[in-house]
């Protein structure tokens, strides 16, 4: 059945994204980045988002902090309703990006950690420094207060030695020390929400569990919410609680994530989870997704994703699908299920 809009509990939602859509204005034409996307984030929960690279989710959350590259992309309807601890609601696309009460919440009440940590730690200041500066920026604290902060946070995400590496440079740490240093200085002002992307990309698999355990470690600490992103469906199978699944900018599928990993629906939900390899399972292929993502300036009408789904019909390459609910609380936008 199509879905009917409800009214959610004040006091289990802190963001609430509503057919969000943001583009770029580029020379070659207009790209639709995120095409009326929509979901909440809970207290308390992980939400993951999971696709392929190009489907928008870093652009999801780039959105949200609006952090975008202003004027060539932006936000061109939706709405994004943060609910603060203190009461009362925001709509962040309201606000200047540059406005106090949009820096109060970055960082404050929503803190972001980057894809890649060289890029986003500054090489000519410590971390130490870096952190305090976010401390004191969202804290009334003197810098000695923020400091011990910064070493408490150090030492809880398994930085060894805290009070001598407060003092170093992001290229006098290992890539995983420096990915913990970004989750320490996301984490050093008690946000109500997490967003992490792509947190443990290029990362070998240990230092990858040490990082996710510490992560789900420190929620549990906090009572914070997650929003991970990622296109590894192990990362989200460990650590989210729901899963929204993109494909070029549109949101296809969205469960619980035990529902999501038992009875995926959409066909390109189906199609990740055939192309996973599986330890154990001799002489079973994996089945690649046929073709490839259309170009963002040469969208196809209908399902975006119809050129590359066999069970495609008519009508998937004419009209766009509504999202319906299937069973209580998975959401799948496809023909199949109308």
């Amino acid at each position: 059945m199509a879905v009917q809009e409800r009214e959610l509990p004040a006091n289990e939602v802190l963001l609430e994204v509503k057919d969000l859509r943001t583009q770029f204005f580029t020379e070659q034409g207009v790209v639709k980045a995120v095409d009326g996307v929509s979901f909440t984030i809970k207290k308390g929960k992980v939400l993951g988002i999971v696709g392929e690279s190009g489907c928008g989710k870093s652009i999801t959350a780039l959105s949200i902090m609006r952090l975008l590259p202003e004027p060539r992309g932006k936000i061109v309807s939706g709405t994004i309703t943060f609910y603060p601890p203190e009461g009362g609601s925001v709509d962040i696309t309201r606000l200047d990006r540059h406005s106090a009460e949009m820096r109060r919440i970055r960082g404050r009440h929503i803190a972001m950690i980057f894809q890649e940590p060289m890029t986003s730690l500054n090489p000519v200041h410590t971390i130490g420094d870096q952190i305090i500066e976010a401390i004191q920026l969202h804290q009334d604290v003197d810098k000695e207060t923020a400091r011990k902060r910064a070493i408490e946070v150090l030492n809880q995400v398994d930085i060894p030695h805290p009070e001598r590496r407060i003092n170093e440079y992001p290229h006098q740490m290992s890539g995983g020390q420096r990915q913990r240093a970004m989750i320490a200085m996301a984490l050093s002002c008690y946000p109500s929400i997490l967003i992490a992307d792509e947190p443990t990309t290029a990362l070998d698999v240990t230092i990858q569990a040490k990082i996710l355990r510490n992560m789900r470690d420190l929620q549990r600490q906090y009572g914070m919410a997650i929003m991970l992103i990622t296109h590894d469906l192990g990362v989200i199978g460990q650590m989210a609680d729901e899963v929204l699944v993109m494909y070029v900018g549109r949101k296809v599928e969205q469960a619980d994530v035990r529902e999501l990993f038992l009875n995926p629906l959409h066909p390109y939900t189906q199609g990740l989870f055939r192309s996973i390899p599986l330890i154990g399972l001799k002489g079973k292929k994996l089945v690649p997704i046929a073709g490839s993502v259309p170009s963002p300036y040469n969208l196809p009408p209908g399902c975006y994703f119809a050129p590359r789904c066999p069970r495609a019909m008519d009508i998937c390459r004419q009209e766009a699908p509504a999202e319906y609910e299937v069973e209580p609380g998975h959401f799948v936008s496809c023909w199949l299920y109308k």
